[in-house]
C-alpha cells in the first residue's frame, strides 16, 4: 500500500487475509505510526518530491529546542550517561535524570512548574527519547532524591572529568560558604537554623552551602551544613576533602579564602595539614612595618583603578602580609562612613528628643542601653564619637552631648586591607593575581542562587532540601562545562543572556495535505541563528539533535467486509 499506491496486496486476494491487512492499516493510520521511505526509484535518493495544497500548511507544537540541546551535549562530554549506566540505573532512570538536571539549567523552577514547562514549552523529552505526557512532578521529585544518593561518587566523577577534559591542574582552589533561606517554619528539620542570612532574611532559618572550587569555575567539592554553622568552623569539617583526588601531582594547592574563613585557626590547620593558603586577614595588624628597600608597586584592576601594593612586616607572624590600597574601595568606603556618621548622629537625636517627651525613654541605664544598641549597629563608626549624658541624680538622664572627630580620622584607613598568606617567596603581583581568583567563586554563588533558583527552599523536609541543592549543583556542572569553553573562544555572556539566546532555536511540527489527501507530518529544527551559531562553532556542539523527522497519514477507504467474515475476525 505504501511502495505502490495500491491497496490490494495479492494478484487474486484472499478476502480474509485482504480484510486482516485493512484493518490493521487503518489502525497504524490511527495511531500516526506510518514512515514514508525515501523513493528509490529517483534519480536523488535525498530528494522527497510532494504535490501539496499549501492552504493545508499548518504548524503545532512549536518548542524551544536550542538551550535543551547545547546542555544535552555537554552532559555527553561529561560522561554523565555512561556514569549513570555504570551505576546500575536503567535507560528510562538515566533519561529522566537528564530530562530534570536539563531542565534546572535552562529553566529552574519547582518540579510542579518544570512538568507544566515540559508539557507546554521545552522539547527536552525529544532529546532524552521520554514521552512528555509520562513527565510528572512525583517522578521529577523521586530522580533527584536518587541523584542525591550518588552525590559524593558522581562529583568525583565530574571533577576528573573536567580536569582530562580541558587538561585542568587544580594547583590553585577557592573554599567558600554561603546559605539560602527556607520559606516556611521548618519546625522538625535538623538543618534549618536561624544564623546570619547573606540575603538579610533573619526571621527565615537557613541552610550553609560550602564549596571548593577551582580557578577555572569547576566544583571540587560540596558539603551542606546547618544554618548556625558559623564560616570559621566549617573548614575542620571539610580539610581532608581538599586533597585533590583529581590529579596525579603530588604538590597539595594553594587554598583560597575571604576574610570571614581566614582566622589565625583555620590558617594553622590548613598549614598544619601541608597546605598554602591565601586570604584577607580578618583583623587589621597593629604592629607592621615596610621592610628597608621595599618598593611599592601599583598596579590596576579590570576597570583600570589603580591598586598600590606594598609588603610589610607584621611582628610575631611567620605570614607573609601585603598592604593593599584601593582607591576605588577608599572611596566607596568614604561613601559608606559618611551615611553611617549620618545615621548614627541621627539614632543619637532621636534618644536626646526622647528625654522631653512624655513616655519617652529617661531611664540613666536604658538610654545607655538605647546607646549600645546604636552602637551594635555601626561598629566602624561609634568609635569616632565621643558620647556623654548627663543625669538628675535621681537615675534619669537630663541631656546627651556628643562630639565626633575630623572626617580625616573617619576615612584615615579606608581603602586599606591586608593580605595573608603562606607563600613567602610569592612576588606581589603574583600573589595579587591569585587572591583575585576569588572572584571566581563569587560568580558561582552568584549563578547558583539567582541563575540556578536554589533560593528560597520550599521544600519541608530535610531529605528534599538537600535532593534540591544538589541538583541545582549538577546543573552548575553543564553551565560551568559551557561556559569554560566560550570564555576560550571571548564570548563571555552571562548564563542568563546564553539561555535566552539560544531558545531563539525552536523544535517546529508541520503539517500539509498532499493531492491523495494524505496528511505529512514533519518535525524539524528551525535554522539557528547568527549568534547561536556562534556559540556551537565555539562549543564544537552540533546544530540540531535531529534533520527532521516525517510520518504520512495516508486516506484509507476500507472496502466494505461481510458480516460472516467480520465475525470470524472478532471471534478470532
Amino acid at each position: 500500500m505504501v511502495n505502490n499506491g495500491e491497496q490490494r496486496l495479492f494478484e487474486e486476494p484472499d478476502s480474509l487475509v485482504e480484510t486482516y491487512a485493512q484493518q490493521f492499516y487503518a489502525q497504524i493510520k490511527a495511531k500516526q505510526r506510518l514512515d514514508i521511505p525515501v523513493n528509490k526509484n529517483t534519480k536523488d535518493e535525498q530528494s522527497d518530491w510532494q504535490y501539496v495544497d499549501i492552504n493545508t500548511m499548518k504548524n503545532k507544537d512549536v518548542k524551544e529546542i536550542g538551550a535543551e540541546w547545547m546542555c544535552m551535549q555537554a552532559a555527553k562530554q561529561l560522561n554523565i550517561p555512561a556514569f549513570l549506566e555504570n551505576c546500575g540505573w536503567q535507560s528510562s532512570q538515566i533519561n529522566l535524570a537528564l530530562t530534570h538536571i536539563i531542565s534546572r539549567a535552562v529553566y529552574p523552577a519547582s518540579e510542579l512548574k518544570t512538568t507544566s514547562w515540559i508539557h507546554e514549552n521545552s522539547a527536552v523529552c525529544e532529546l532524552t527519547n521520554l514521552n512528555a505526557e509520562s513527565i510528572t512532578k512525583d517522578n521529577l521529585y523521586k530522580i533527584s532524591h536518587d541523584l542525591y544518593r550518588l552525590k559524593d561518587t558522581m562529583e568525583q566523577h565530574l571533577s576528573k572529568r573536567t580536569n582530562d577534559l580541558f587538561d585542568l591542574q587544580d594547583r590553585i582552589i577557592l573554599y567558600d560558604l554561603t546559605n539560602t533561606y527556607f520559606e516556611g517554619k521548618k519546625k522538625h528539620s535538623k538543618i534549618a537554623k536561624y544564623g546570619r542570612s547573606k540575603e538579610k532574611r533573619n526571621d527565615a532559618k537557613i541552610v550553609v552551602l560550602a564549596v571548593v572550587v577551582n580557578i577555572e569555575g569547576f566544583l571540587k567539592y560540596s558539603s551542606i551544613f546547618e544554618g548556625n554553622m558559623s564560616d570559621s568552623k566549617s573548614l575542620l569539617h571539610i580539610i581532608e576533602k581538599l586533597r585533590l583526588q583529581t590529579t596525579n601531582t603530588k604538590s597539595k594547592a594553594i587554598v583560597v579564602m575571604d576574610a570571614g574563613i581566614g582566622i589565625d585557626a583555620n590558617c594553622k590547620l590548613l598549614k598544619e595539614n601541608g597546605y598554602e593558603y591565601v586570604c584577607v586577614s580578618r583583623s587589621r595588624p597593629k604592629d607592621y612595618k615596610i621592610e628597608v628597600g621595599e618598593k611599592t608597586i601599583t598596579i590596576t584592576d579590570k576597570k583600570e583603578q589603580p591598586i598600590e601594593l606594598t609588603k610589610v612586616i607584621v611582628e610575631n607572624s611567620t605570614d607573609y602580609y601585603l598592604h593593599v590600597k584601593s582607591h576605588a574601595k577608599q572611596l566607596k568606603e568614604k561613601g559608606m562612613n559618611g551615611r553611617f556618621a549620618q545615621r548614627f548622629e541621627t539614632g543619637l537625636q532621636q534618644i536626646e528628643a526622647s528625654l522631653g517627651k512624655k513616655g519617652g525613654v529617661k531611664q540613666l541605664e536604658k538610654v545607655w542601653e538605647r546607646i549600645g544598641r546604636l552602637k551594635e549597629k555601626y561598629p566602624s563608626i561609634h568609635k569616632h564619637f565621643h558620647i556623654e549624658v548627663t543625669d538628675n541624680k535621681k537615675g534619669q538622664a537630663t541631656n546627651i552631648r556628643w562630639s565626633v572627630n575630623h572626617d580625616q580620622e573617619i576615612n584615615a584607613e579606608s581603602g586599606i586591607y591586608f593580605l595573608r598568606t603562606s607563600l613567602a617567596q610569592t612576588d606581589k603581583d603574583t600573589l595579587w593575581a591569585i587572591y583575585n581568583t576569588i572572584r571566581e567563586i563569587e560568580y558561582t554563588f552568584r549563578v547558583l542562587k539567582t541563575d540556578l533558583d536554589l533560593r528560597p527552599i520550599y521544600h519541608k523536609n530535610d531529605d528534599a532540601t538537600k535532593a534540591h541543592l544538589n541538583l541545582g549543583l549538577l546543573a552548575y556542572w553543564l553551565v560551568s562545562t559551557i561556559r569554560y569553553q566560550l570564555k576560550h573562544k571571548d564570548i563571555k555572556f552571562e548564563w542568563s543572556e546564553i539561555v535566552r539566546v539560544m531558545n531563539t532555536q525552536k523544535c517546529v511540527t508541520t503539517l500539509v495535505t498532499n493531492q491523495y489527501e494524505d496528511i505529512i507530518n514533519v518535525k524539524r529544527c528551525s535554522e539557528p541563528i547568527t549568534k547561536v551559531q556562534q556559540i556551537y562553532n565555539a562549543l564544537n556542539f552540533k546544530y540540531a539533535p535531529f534533520v527532521k523527522k516525517k510520518s504520512v497519514v495516508l486516506k484509507l477507504e476500507l472496502e466494505k467486509i461481510d458480516k460472516p467474515i467480520l465475525q470470524r475476525i472478532m471471534d478470532g
